[in-house]
């Protein structure tokens, strides 16, 4: 919610290419003015040459999208000084999914803010959008990695038996250096020069995928231990959870308390009880970047940690299912994670 008053909220519905704005009274809630302005310097400098004539004073500018169409914008706000804040997008779903226009959805934020509902920060810029960056390319890389070897084995279905018969039984890594060293040019058999010529084109960019992820990986855990190496000391946690873990908490301050950190992470207990039963279920929303790198850390100590192993079995033996037990685990790793990032994480 707003910690401080505010005469002004400036909505923003963010887009590729303009960003939609309404400007809103904070004492009444009255829409004073909408305008659409390019998503470019020019247009931010406009934008925010038209809050100080038409909104004098103190100002906040809710924004939906601070991460995506809307970081140019945000870090321009902020280098000159103004209030901004991250509003979640609305969920489109039935009839009032299809009541939505730039416009609505601008107001909507401004009042959202008003109302002090789902208000963050921006996630801050500089070595932990470095961070994000990096884990975003190396995803990639690994999707690519895991494209190209389910292409390898599948072509190998269908190769010639002399192929086939040869590589088929082979471990990931010996496949691909297997097939690297494929010769087609001298081939008679055409069907015979393709397989081998598809085989390495595989393998070379499995390969290269392999070394870029890598390199990747090595950057970014030289980023987290620049931003809080007491990460890496959990049992569990790599270089990869760790990172999405800071990025996703961000900076200290973002988060109002482990509260929110949890419900971001999808970790929050959501009640689910009927006249007979009193349970919780799995949260569906959140950042499920987060979850899965929580449920990654979970996994990895109900395999090697003894107390997360006795914890579960003393669950189960309450009544509870596996996954529920799973899920009070995420709940608590949640919290203390977040403990240890607002104690020990760089600012």
């Amino acid at each position: 919610m707003l910690t401080e008053p505010a005469d002004y909220v400036l909505g923003v519905d963010t887009h590729a290419d303009a960003h939609a704005f309404a400007l809103v009274d904070a004492r009444s809630g009255a829409l004073l003015r909408e305008y659409a302005l390019p998503a470019c310097r020019s247009g931010y400098r406009q934008a925010l040459k038209l809050a100080r004539r038409q909104g004098p004073g103190r100002r906040v500018w809710a924004i939906e999208g601070t991460g995506s169409y809307g970081a140019g914008l945000t870090r321009f706000l902020e280098a000159q000084g103004e209030r901004v804040f991250e509003i979640e997008r609305p969920q489109r779903r039935g009839r009032q999914g299809r009541l939505k226009s730039d416009a609505l959805d601008a107001l909507r934020a401004a009042r959202v803010a008003l109302a002090g509902e789902r208000l963050s920060q921006p996630r801050a810029a500089g070595e932990r959008e470095a961070l994000r960056i990096l884990l975003v390319t190396r995803e990639q890389a690994v999707s690519v990695r895991r494209a190209g070897l389910n292409e390898l084995r599948s072509l190998l279905v269908t190769a010639p038996d002399e192929l086939r018969e040869r590589l088929r039984a082979l471990p990931r890594g010996r496949l691909v250096s297997a097939c690297l060293k494929l010769r087609w040019r001298t081939q008679s058999d055409p069907a015979l020069a393709a397989s081998r010529l598809a085989l390495k084109a595989c393998a070379e960019r499995v390969s290269q995928a392999t070394r870029q992820a890598a390199e990747l990986e090595g950057e970014i855990e030289r980023h987290v231990r620049s931003l809080c190496p007491q990460l890496l000391a959990l049992r569990g946690v790599g270089p990869i959870s760790a990172g999405i873990v800071l990025t996703a908490w961000s900076h200290k301050g973002r988060l109002r308390c482990e509260a929110a950190f949890a419900r971001l992470a999808g970790a929050a207990p959501i009640p689910a009880s009927s006249g007979k039963v009193c349970r919780h279920r799995l949260d569906r929303g959140g950042d499920r970047r987060l979850n899965r790198a929580l449920h990654t850390i979970v996994l990895c100590r109900r395999r090697n940690d003894a107390d997360t192993i006795a914890y579960i079995a003393r669950r189960v033996s309450e009544g509870k299912s596996e996954r529920e037990a799973v899920r009070c685990l995420k709940r608590y790793l949640a919290r203390s994670l977040f403990r240890l990032l607002e104690r020990h994480a760089t600012t």
